[in-house]
């Protein structure tokens, strides 16, 4: 990586950009031996950007949040690894996150996607390395497929975090069924919220990062919603999201680890893997 600090401009996408940078680099220095994305402390020192921290408490569970989020993706994906080492690796929606590198084996391949103008500041911060390729496209656009190479008895992992909120339910699914057909025996891994958690989404979280102009629209009740779209699914598998891939740690304290268990148990966060038949 280059060592020249980087500008981040005010209220353009690159801050938007910073946010769940910036929770990642927090649980980081908070709790060192519990994360390890190390990458994220060391972008942050590469950027001239000056974050606005909000109170204490809130700040704390953001950070394991967002933390345990990125945790649970890589979970997933080292568990696909195991049985599918030179896996094509696929991050939707990157923005400067850098799973691929924590689950990297060495033999897998890696694609990092998003719009244009965020693999332009990505390039910027984290150029692409071997077997890691960068694509600028729109998700919605299956365009993109043609771009990885994939061979199915490699096989395929997908995952995204934090992005289908944003979308409309009906292209969540031509998504996810265009996937299914096209890299058969392949996995992605998402979070999601209820119709609940997406009005209080839309209520606080937007609202606190100066983003209440943006919509949120996904949303999954159970999984059996999900089950019925595709007859390429071969399962739909739903885990907490604070404690589906590893329980709660004590130094959370009380107060937070009350309140993850809570958004778990009312599926207000959740973690969903769907595995496309072979």
């Amino acid at each position: 990586m280059s060592n020249k600090k980087y500008k981040i401009k005010k209220g353009t996408v690159q801050e938007t950009l910073m946010i769940p940078l910036y929770g990642r680099k927090l649980a980081m220095d908070m709790y060192p031996d519990i994360f390890n994305d190390r990458d994220c402390q060391e972008l942050f020192e590469r950027v001239d950007y000056e974050f606005k921290a909000p109170g204490k408490m809130k700040a704390k569970i953001g950070a394991i949040m967002g933390a345990t989020r990125q945790y649970d993706m890589a979970s997933a994906c080292r568990d696909y690894l195991k049985n599918h080492p030179n896996a094509c690796v696929v991050n939707i929606g990157c923005g400067l996150d850098t799973t691929f590198r924590q689950v990297d084996n060495g033999t897998a391949k890696g694609y990092n996607i998003d719009f244009p103008d965020v693999i332009a500041v990505r390039n910027e911060l984290i150029p692409e390395r071997e077997r890691e390729t960068n694509i600028a496209a729109n998700v919605m656009d299956f365009s993109w497929f043609e771009q990885i190479d994939y061979h199915e008895e490699d096989g395929i992992v997908f995952f995204a975090s934090g992005v289908f909120y944003y979308f409309k339910k009906e292209d969540v699914k031509k998504l996810f069924t265009a996937m299914a057909k096209q890299f058969k025996g392949g996995k992605i891994v998402f979070d999601a919220t209820n119709a609940t958690g997406l009005k209080s989404m839309a209520k606080t979280w937007l609202e606190s990062a100066d983003m209440d102009s943006v919509g949120v629209y996904f949303s999954i009740e159970d999984e059996s919603e999900l089950k019925a779209w595709s007859n390429d699914f071969a399962q739909v598998i739903l885990k907490g999201y604070m404690t589906g891939y590893r329980p709660l740690d004590k130094r959370y304290g009380f107060i937070a680890n009350y309140i993850f268990r809570f958004v778990d148990r009312t599926k207000r966060c959740q973690m969903i893997e769907i595995i496309f038949k072979e």
